[in-house]
């Protein structure tokens, strides 16, 4: 606001001095004129040769003198000196208009004196026409004008602070209430939200903004909280196993049988690394940014390289028609696959089936085309209002699906973000007898934009 103030005041001044000027000039120019006018008319009169004596001049202000060549008052007005020209001699240009300032004294008016000349008479007998105006009226105008802005001005610059400071203040009292708010959440636990203003103008958008932005901090603040909690819960189931493992065979000493040992403390270190593995996936795929179509990937090959590594059966691979390519990651979209497989494997009564062909263009959002990739299940399938919270992370349903063997609920959820980088989607359906089946769609890709497959 002072900057403000400031620059009204600068802006101020400046106005003031160019009125002033401004005033000055047409005040001068308007006496100039009427001296012209005189002039003219008494010029116009020594032409004809019929000047009067006294020269008639309307107003006390104004002097007139016409000279001759040798600088002698041929006639003037009644005011007028009769023997000393208002002018010198030497100053006079007989052949154009001039416009000349003289002392007051020397006319006998108030100063300053304007003296306008104008040729006359005819060129044997040439005159010049001597007419002073007194600028006194012009001075005293712009003095008085000076004076009231001097007067007027510092008033109206405190006028003009004062309502500034009243509308800034206005305008920025909910600023500071959202700061006070601020303040608040800040010092204290928990959620929180700030004042919203009732007006619908900036503030009241911005407080909309940043209520939002805190909506999801707090939300974002609680996943990590639970996420957390959640990974320091399985991260100590293993290392419990380990240190009870460690602390019975310390007791046990020569009757320790360090080959079971040995075999359980590996398989729950390949459990725990497995976890920390996950974690740190999880991890790297909620800072990075997504990455789309970083290379063609034939869906067929990938399946049946996934498969080969499940005994078959129960693990089987229903070969496409031919080639499918979508874009994507080939590693991402291996680690979904595997995901997908280990978990159909893990509660697959005896039959797990990879598929995968061209969707119709109804299926997936968009224009665009996709490929269905399924992997299909007989086990004992998952309850329709669970299907969706399964993709949560640390996510467990009932003793079917529970940790038997070694999972952590962190599969699908991996499987969902992979596929949602890969710009596709994962949803679980049931299988057409019993079981249970994953539906991924997955952009498709031209043959001809990719390699093509070798016969």
């Amino acid at each position: 606001m002072a900057i403000g103030v400031l620059g009204l005041t600068v802006g101020l001044a400046l106005g003031g001095v160019v009125l002033l000027a401004a005033l000055g000039f047409v005040l001068q120019r308007t006496v100039d004129t009427e001296a012209f006018r005189t002039a003219d008319a008494v010029a116009l009169l020594a032409a004809e040769d019929a000047l009067p004596d006294p020269l008639p001049v309307a107003g006390g202000q104004v002097r007139v003198q016409v000279v001759d060549a040798q600088g002698r008052i041929r006639a003037a007005s009644i005011d007028a000196d009769r023997l000393v020209p208002m002018v010198r001699p030497e100053r006079l240009d007989r052949d154009r208009r001039q416009r000349l300032e003289v002392p007051a004294e020397r006319v006998g008016l108030a100063g300053p004196v304007r003296v306008v000349t104008v040729p006359a008479g005819t060129a044997a007998d040439p005159l010049t026409v001597l007419v002073a105006r007194s600028l006194a009226d012009v001075r005293h105008s712009t003095h008085v004008v000076r004076i009231i802005l001097l007067v007027a001005f510092p008033l109206l610059v405190a006028v003009l602070a004062a309502v500034a400071w009243r509308v800034v203040g206005a305008t920025l009292r909910p600023v500071e209430a959202l700061r006070r708010g601020a303040e608040e959440i800040t010092g204290r636990a928990g959620p929180g939200r700030l004042p919203v203003p009732a007006s619908g103008d900036e503030i009241h958008r911005l407080a909309v903004t940043l209520n939002g932005m805190l909506d999801r901090l707090e939300s974002g603040r609680v996943r990590q909280r639970a996420f957390v909690s959640d990974a320091a819960h399985e991260l100590r189931s293993p290392l419990t196993n380990i240190r009870t493992e460690l602390e019975v065979a310390q007791r046990l000493a020569d009757r320790t049988d360090w080959t079971a040992v040995t075999a359980n403390l590996l398989a729950d270190t390949d459990r725990l690394s497995r976890l920390v593995d996950d974690l740190l996936l999880l991890a790297r795929l909620d800072e990075a940014p997504p990455a789309r179509g970083t290379g063609p990937v034939e869906l067929g090959a990938l399946l049946a390289e996934v498969a080969a590594r499940y005994p078959s059966p129960p693990v089987r691979v229903a070969v496409p028609p031919g080639p499918l390519w979508t874009t994507g990651n080939a590693d991402e979209l291996r680690r979904v696959l595997a995901n997908l497989v280990d978990n159909a494997v893990r509660h697959a009564y005896g039959s797990v089936v990879l598929a995968a062909e061209a969707a119709p263009r109804t299926v997936g959002p968009g224009a665009r085309s996709y490929h269905l990739v399924t992997v299909t299940d007989d086990g004992p399938g998952i309850p329709v209002a669970d299907r969706d919270r399964v993709f949560d992370r640390f996510t467990r349903l009932d003793d079917g699906r529970a940790r038997d063997d070694g999972g952590a609920g962190l599969g699908l959820a991996i499987a969902r973000e992979l596929v949602r980088r890969a710009g596709g989607s994962i949803t679980l359906t049931d299988a057409e007898e019993h079981g249970l089946r994953v539906c991924l769609l997955l952009p498709a890709t031209a043959a001809e934009e990719g390699p093509q497959p070798a016969p």
